[in-house]
């Protein structure tokens, strides 16, 4: 998916049909939604939900596309990691640490936001522990300038 210029979008297809390309639209404003509030909701994932908005923006919407990819906030994460870049060591170490302290607290039975159920709790549990892997050792980290 790399190109010269950032903008991967005519390296993919839009479909022909305008009720495929509205639900590609549908589906990337509600991660945009979602990653918007993972801003403000600690544990909750932001740069995961742009990513997937940003693939289906690109399926459907070349001016959607675009503007979250030259999106001030959070566009050059998004262009880092569709093209290959990863993350910087301190975006790694604080979304690790996030994740793990998030994770804690919610398992951990006298915390106070500790999960009641026993299943949810060994749920958060497997996916943090899935996501602590994923960002750790499968994302590559950035090389320092």
């Amino acid at each position: 998916m790399k190109s010269k210029d950032n903008n991967s979008f005519q390296e993919m297809k839009k479909s022909k049909f305008i009720l495929v390309r509205l639900t590609w639209i549908l589906l990337g404003s509600i991660f945009v939604g979602v990653g918007t509030i993972g801003i403000f909701v600690p544990g909750l994932p932001t740069t995961v939900f742009l990513i997937l908005a940003a693939a289906c923006y690109v399926r459907s919407s070349e001016k959607l596309y675009n503007w979250l990819i030259k999106n001030k906030t959070f566009g050059r994460y998004i262009r880092d990691y569709r093209e290959g870049n990863g993350m910087s060591k301190r975006a790694k170490f604080i979304a690790l640490s996030m994740m793990t302290i998030f994770v804690c607290l919610a398992i951990l039975p006298y915390s106070p936001m500790a999960i009641p159920n026993i299943y949810v709790r060994a749920s958060v549990l497997i996916v943090g522990i899935i996501g602590f892997y994923y960002v750790g050792f499968r994302i590559p980290t950035q090389k320092p300038d």
